[in-house]
């Protein structure tokens, strides 16, 4: 009887975590678990508004265009407040304060917010940092905590409590657009890509903040990292920078490959899908498709194919052989993965340039528009428009991309965040 007591035990506790981990490699970073935009969720919401499938909306404490993360029962975001609200602002760049807020999943309720003073001088306000403001990287989390990266106010850690860990310094150097990379984890790591702050991508310790691993010479990036795979079940560490893409050991930081890439900024994320690599940016909008995997210098190996296509700071999906996007410009992009080749261009039906990055769920496409609300379009390469969804009661910018999980779209505004999801 007590054997058969402890196995039932054992087992309860066993579904349990089973359970725990597979809700957090929900929605855990900047555009999900594996950084690609995907989500295998389904009986997603295709219409909303104000008043229709809005399960509970939140009043955020905060300015911020960072996306929203989930952990179990737990949702992570970042704001900042006391400075740098409107682009007129004449207060004291020190009074900035930059927070991670903690939203409980179910009811929407705030379990807790903290804040963090900069460590270093804040980048003066001016029309183009309003425009996204001082919190646009989104956090990243796991069983250990939570990890937010604020630019040169620097990265920093709580436990899932809100219990202040630690917070770093990565460098102190500005740029006009400000800060807008996202941390990734990877094992013991938070990998943090400083380009803008000190040219250096850091892997610092989760548990202590330390310096584990740095890569230097990072130029004019401000693009997330990304964890890919290679043969021989490997991975890489692959940042995507101004003239070159860069392959890197994520346990050493060692550089393993470059190869040629877009001449000039970088923000969107890398792709991966089967072994390539699908890699947008700069102001003229160029794609690359590259084979990770390599050493030295691949270009002329490993490159597969460029077009001058893309998009300047939204990151693409991958479906069925295809690429999707939607650039910074407004317009709906749909590639044929193989060789480039543009299979639709389409106008959204937006006058605003888009911050936020597409996602992909339920065999559906969702857009993120500033100012007109979330396009849904069929994932098909043919342009097939859904719908188009408008919160008209929330006048702020749409600058974040959703989070999705189990059901539900978590969509962020300046003021709010909402809870979207099929109500019966």
């Amino acid at each position: 009887m007590q054997r058969i007591l402890l196995l039932l035990i054992l087992s309860v506790g066993f579904g349990l975590s089973v359970s725990h981990v597979s809700q957090a490699a929900d929605w855990s970073q900047f555009r999900g678990p594996s950084g690609n935009g995907v989500s295998e969720s389904t009986g997603l919401p295709t219409e909303w508004s104000a008043e229709k499938n809005i399960l509970w909306k939140t009043k955020l404490p905060g300015h911020g265009s960072s996306s929203p993360v989930l952990y179990g029962d737990q949702i992570f975001l970042t704001a900042y407040t006391d400075y740098g609200l409107t682009a007129e602002d004449d207060g004291n760049p020190a009074d900035l304060r930059l927070r991670v807020i903690s939203i409980n999943r179910e009811d929407g309720k705030i379990m807790w917010d903290q804040s963090v003073a900069p460590l270093n001088q804040v980048q003066k306000i001016t029309k183009r940092i309003v425009d996204h403001g001082y919190a646009s990287g989104t956090p990243a989390c796991d069983e250990t905590g939570v990890y937010a990266f604020f630019g040169t106010s620097g990265v920093v850690a709580y436990d899932l409590k809100g219990n202040l860990k630690w917070q770093a310094d990565v460098g102190n150097k500005t740029a006009g657009f400000g800060s807008a990379s996202s941390p990734i984890l990877y094992k013991d790591f938070v990998i943090i890509n400083a380009s803008i702050e000190s040219e250096t991508v850091y892997a610092l310790e989760k548990s202590t903040g330390k310096v584990a691993w740095k890569a230097e010479n990072i130029v004019r990036a401000w693009t997330t990292p990304s964890i890919v795979d290679v043969p021989g079940g490997k991975q890489e560490l692959v940042v995507n920078q101004k003239n070159q893409i860069l392959g890197f050991d994520p346990d050493t930081g060692k550089q393993l490959w470059t190869c040629e890439g877009i001449q000039d900024y970088v923000v969107p994320v890398v792709v991966q899908n089967e072994g390539i690599l699908y890699c947008l940016g700069g102001r003229s909008n160029r794609s690359i498709a590259v084979r990770p995997g390599g050493r030295g210098d691949v270009t002329k190996t490993h490159k597969l194919w460029e077009v001058n296509v893309g998009a300047n700071v939204t990151s693409p999906v991958f479906h069925e052989g295809h690429l999707y996007w939607a650039s910074d410009r407004g317009i709906a992009f749909c590639l044929n993965a193989k060789n480039g080749e543009v299979v639709y261009k389409n106008r959204l039906p937006t006058k605003s340039r888009l911050y936020a990055s597409i996602v992909l769920a339920d065999d559906k496409l969702y857009v993120t528009t500033r100012d007109n609300g979330v396009v849904v379009l069929k994932a098909v390469p043919e342009y097939v428009e859904l719908a188009r969804n408008e919160i008209k009661s929330d006048e702020d910018l749409f600058n974040a991309s959703p989070a999705v999980s189990e059901g539900s779209i978590y969509l962020r505004t300046n003021g709010y965040l909402y809870r979207i999801a099929e109500q019966k």
